[in-house]
């Protein structure tokens, strides 16, 4: 029989009173169920070896899985699904405990969203995705992925949107990802051991990019393992794995397709760089860029295309 650990059982006492929250005023149960998860992720936090963090849909399950792959096979471990948390860990205990976080609760619950104040003392590697590309992803993630509670508690659209209003709008789109970023870039000049990652060059140059990611949160490299993680983690390997987890309910929740017969409910879809250009006029494209090239941080390097 399974005994839960104690970040587990966190995570059940966390839904029991955001589920119980519910028969409050909607306002008031939401802001319950983000402190709860805010609650949560600075318990994980304060256990973990080190931190990898980004908005969602920046190619964080990508990186995730040749993090989880390269310490399995380095390590000798029959795990075929991604480090959720410590249970590599747990498995044997010279693999770091890795938190990987959007950042989006823990401001719930600490009051505040100076980023070198909630993450102080831990390493983080913070991997970023040029915003428009993001966007993009995050419509499609948006329409046939997330739930409609998630919706809710993240702020975002809950009727019919077309793409170009949802990227172009404040409360979920093009905006939203360069505060986000932008927050970032104020408190990493604070921060002792921050690794940033650009999405971009890691594919471009997937190797070393890796590498430095694997040495930052304590790894050894070992050549043979990083080739195993980087051909395991291949768009057509990880399209195969998810296509083959339609329908299993004890796989791993987070690579798997809403609709198998959809590719864009698909995880894992295009990663393609600067495909949000597919999907715009030269209008929008050239409204986009004017947004980008004014208001983020040039310290992530996204001027306009």
């Amino acid at each position: 029989m399974h005994v839960p650990t104690i970040h587990e059982a966190r995570a059940g006492l966390r839904m029991a009173v955001s589920y119980a929250g519910r028969v409050l005023p909607q306002g008031s149960s939401v802001a319950l169920e983000r402190r709860m998860r805010g609650w949560e992720e600075s318990h994980k936090l304060a256990a973990c070896d080190a931190v990898v963090a980004s908005y969602g849909k920046a190619g964080r399950t990508w990186l995730r899985v040749m993090i989880s792959r390269y310490f399995a096979h380095s390590h000798g471990l029959h795990i075929e699904t991604m480090m959720e948390f410590d249970e590599f860990h747990r498995r044997d205990s010279r693999i770091p405990i890795l938190f990987f976080t959007h950042d989006n609760y823990l401001p719930d619950y600490t009051g505040t969203d100076d980023k070198w104040k909630n993450y102080a003392g831990k390493k983080v590697v913070l991997l970023v995705r040029d915003p428009r590309d993001t966007a993009v992803s995050q419509y499609f993630q948006w329409k046939s992925r997330i739930r409609a509670r998630k919706k809710i508690i993240n702020g975002y659209p809950l009727g019919e949107t077309e793409l170009y209003d949802f990227i172009a709008g404040e409360a979920a789109g093009i905006p939203k990802i360069i505060r986000f970023m932008n927050a970032w870039a104020e408190s990493l000049p604070h921060m002792k051991e921050a690794l940033v990652v650009r999405y971009e060059d890691l594919r471009t140059n997937t190797h070393e990019e890796l590498a430095k990611v694997l040495r930052f949160v304590g790894a050894e490299i070992q050549a043979a393992s990083l080739d195993e993680a980087i051909s395991y983690a291949s768009v057509e390997n990880m399209r195969r794995i998810e296509q083959g987890n339609a329908g299993n309910k004890g796989y791993n929740q987070r690579l798997k397709p809403t609709n198998a017969n959809d590719p864009s409910s698909f995880k894992v879809r295009r990663a393609k760089v600067g495909g949000w250009q597919d999907y715009l006029t030269d209008e929008q494209t050239a409204t986009v860029n004017d947004v980008v090239e004014k208001t983020l941080a040039p310290v992530f390097g996204y001027g306009a295309k």
